[in-house]
């Protein structure tokens, strides 16, 4: 059997790791792409440790910023014929509206953003390995708007719920699109909610924010718990017609009614594909 090649965002802590050694028990080749190289190789060594899986390697990736994501492309374009598998996992909530090197809006740039154009300039070797993108979303997307004219949170007050609830929505338009476009040259995708996990996510929020995670937290589940959806996604047979669609529970779910907005899922590939043309 061909060994599956597989990227994946996110990969240090919580869903991340936990999809990634479930993965390396399976035999994949891992790359995961980490933008603290030391917390990377412990990583690294831990998975090899318990997996007994040595096919797995460490590119330096910072998804706030551009021209990393091109140099991690560079790399495993030149380490790579094809790709099987992509894992867009990474993400984060902040407290505070910041500001990438880039001038996107955090929240819009790491859950979003980054993994567009680290897709889109991964998509030929995708191709070859007529491979499955696998992004994860949230639930909370059913409180995300396409405020399409304030993007970066310039001139609305942010919230690092609702910019989150909006990258979360973005993730959904998104992997509709690739199914759409990509489908015919064998690519897939999906989207999921990995369930409300117990991890670090959200430290630092305050007020209403910090009110929110621990109203959830009496319904949280483990990473190992949620991993099993992304992994459920990377493995099982015959879901590649469900392709485009949204997954909770290892099943397709109908997703908030705006995220199956044809019109504002085309205008949000448009305009991702303006702000990343000076950086391809």
């Amino acid at each position: 059997m061909p060994i599956t090649t597989t990227v994946i965002t996110g990969a240090t802590s919580g869903i991340g790791k936990e999809t990634a050694l479930a993965l390396a028990k399976k035999g994949h080749a891992l790359y995961l792409l980490v933008r603290d190289m030391d917390k990377g190789e412990e990583t690294k060594q831990e998975l090899i440790n318990l997996s007994k899986n040595n096919n797995i390697y460490l590119v330096f990736c910072d998804l706030a910023d551009m021209d990393s994501i091109r140099n991690a492309v560079g790399i495993l374009k030149s380490s790579l014929f094809s790709i099987n598998v992509l894992i867009n996992n990474a993400g984060g909530i902040f407290a505070q509206r910041q500001v990438t090197r880039d001038g996107f809006e955090m929240t819009f740039a790491v859950n979003y953003l980054g993994h567009f154009l680290l897709t889109h300039l991964l998509m030929p070797l995708l191709e070859k390995g007529q491979a499955r993108v696998i992004n994860v979303s949230s639930d909370a997307h059913r409180m995300g708007k396409a405020q399409f004219k304030d993007l970066q949170w310039e001139t609305a007050t942010y919230s690092p719920l609702k910019a989150y609830a909006m990258a979360k929505l973005f993730n959904i338009y998104f992997t509709r699109s690739i199914a759409v476009k990509y489908g015919p040259k064998g690519v897939t995708s999906f989207a999921l909610h990995p369930g409300v996990v117990n991890t670090n996510f959200g430290e630092g929020l305050s007020g209403s924010s910090r009110m929110w995670l621990w109203l959830a937290r009496p319904f949280m589940i483990t990473a190992e718990q949620g991993a099993q959806g992304v992994v459920y996604l990377a493995t099982g047979s015959r879901i590649d017609a469900k392709s485009g669609k949204y997954f909770k529970d290892g099943k397709v779910h109908s997703p908030s009614a705006r995220a199956t907005d044809d019109d504002a899922r085309k205008k949000l590939w448009e305009m991702s594909l303006e702000m990343i043309e000076p950086l391809v």
